[in-house]
């Protein structure tokens, strides 16, 4: 998976196609993403030291990192990710634009 957390992203499919949001969290071995402020759910939370009330509070839920596409930072259009190497080291780059991203 290509896609690392603090990456901005478009989702392309699904009940929140075409929201943009930050990747959260990265679950690699289930292939899922949390992003930020896409598939909210309403979680249902038991009284704690932390939230004394409780209550129904809304949640980012995880969904498949095949639903989004990275964002091209130079142009701020979806595009796939590709990896070459430069000076010896491992690179990411822009397939549509060809530039290289800031790891």
């Amino acid at each position: 998976m290509l896609i690392k957390t603090g990456d901005k992203v478009r989702v392309i499919s699904g009940k929140d196609r075409g929201q943009e949001g930050t990747i959260k969290k990265v679950i690699s071995a289930k292939n899922r993403v949390v992003v930020e402020g896409v598939n909210k759910i309403k979680k249902h939370q038991k009284p704690t030291n932390v939230n004394p009330q409780g209550g129904i509070v809304d949640v980012e839920a995880p969904i498949d990192a095949s639903n989004v596409m990275f964002l091209d930072p130079s142009t701020n259009e979806p595009t796939r990710l590709g990896v070459r190497r430069e000076d010896g080291k491992r690179v990411r780059f822009a397939k549509k634009s060809g530039n290289a991203l800031e790891n």
